[in-house]
C-alpha cells in the first residue's frame, strides 16, 4: 500500500539527485517532496502490471528492480534494471497512458511515487521542469536505440560481453542468473551459457565458485564493440 513519504528532508536528497528536478527551486521542490508516496517492496513482488492505469513516476529509494516485457509466447525480455537513485515508469507519469511494462523487484525494495497530477501542476508552474524531462526522455530513446543496435547488428556473445561490462560497473546491483541474462539480452539461457565458455575459452573470464570474473577488461571491451575504460 502507498502511504505519505515522512522523512521529507530524506526525499528532497533523492529528488535533487535526480536530472528531472536538480534544477528546480527550494519551493516548487519542497512541494513535490511533500506530496510523494512511499512503497515497500519485498524481492520477487510485482510492483506494476503492463496495461495498468500508471500510478505516477517511480523512483528506486533501496533496493533494485527489473522492468519487462513479455511476448505473445510467453517469453519474458528485461528492458531495463533500475537501482537507487533511478526512476521508472517514466512517460506514462507524464503522458497520462498505461504502464508500457511489468516491473518486479530483484531485492527488497523501497520506491517513492510521484503521482502524475502533480508533476503536471509542476510542469505547469516551472517550464524548468519540462526542459529537464525533454532531456531525460530523449537521453532514454538514445539508450532504446543503442539495445536496438545491440539487437540487431551484435551477436549473442558480444553483447554479453557488454552486459558483463555494466555488471561490473555496478557492483552494487544483485547478480543476474543466466536466466535473467538471457531475458535481459533477448536470446535463451543455453545461448548465454554457451556464449559465456566461449569467453572463458578465449581468457576473457572466468567462473569462480558460481561467480563469474572478468579476467581481461580490454579485451572483454573489445568483444562487447566498445571502448575500453
Amino acid at each position: 500500500m502507498d502511504r505519505p513519504a515522512r522523512d521529507v528532508t530524506a526525499t528532497l536528497a533523492l529528488l535533487q539527485r535526480l536530472p528531472y528536478f536538480a534544477s528546480l527551486d527550494g519551493p516548487t521542490l519542497a512541494a513535490i517532496a511533500g506530496s510523494a508516496l512511499r512503497r515497500s517492496c519485498r524481492a520477487g513482488e510485482v510492483i506494476l502490471l503492463e496495461g495498468d492505469a500508471c500510478p505516477g513516476l517511480c523512483i528506486v529509494q533501496a533496493g533494485h528492480v527489473k522492468v519487462t516485457r513479455t511476448s505473445p509466447a510467453g517469453r519474458e525480455v528485461i528492458v531495463a534494471i533500475a537501482g537507487p537513485g533511478e526512476s521508472f515508469n517514466d512517460v506514462p507519469a507524464f503522458d497520462g497512458g498505461p504502464n508500457p511494462a511489468t516491473v518486479q523487484a530483484l531485492t527488497d525494495a523501497n520506491l517513492l511515487i510521484l503521482p502524475g497530477a502533480l508533476l503536471h501542476e509542476a510542469l505547469r508552474r516551472d517550464p524548468r521542469l519540462g526542459l529537464a524531462v525533454v532531456k531525460v526522455l530523449a537521453a532514454r530513446c538514445r539508450q532504446l536505440v543503442a539495445q536496438l543496435e545491440d539487437l540487431s547488428l551484435r551477436g549473442v556473445t558480444a553483447r554479453l560481453a557488454g552486459l558483463l561490462l555494466d555488471q561490473a560497473g555496478q557492483p552494487a546491483a544483485p547478480p543476474l542468473t543466466r536466466a535473467q541474462m538471457a531475458a535481459r539480452l533477448g536470446t535463451v539461457r543455453e545461448m548465454v551459457s554457451r556464449s559465456l565458455r566461449e569467453l572463458e575459452d578465449d581468457g576473457l573470464v572466468r567462473m569462480e565458485r558460481g561467480r563469474i570474473v572478468i579476467v581481461d577488461g580490454a579485451r572483454l571491451a573489445e568483444r562487447a564493440g566498445r571502448e575500453h575504460r
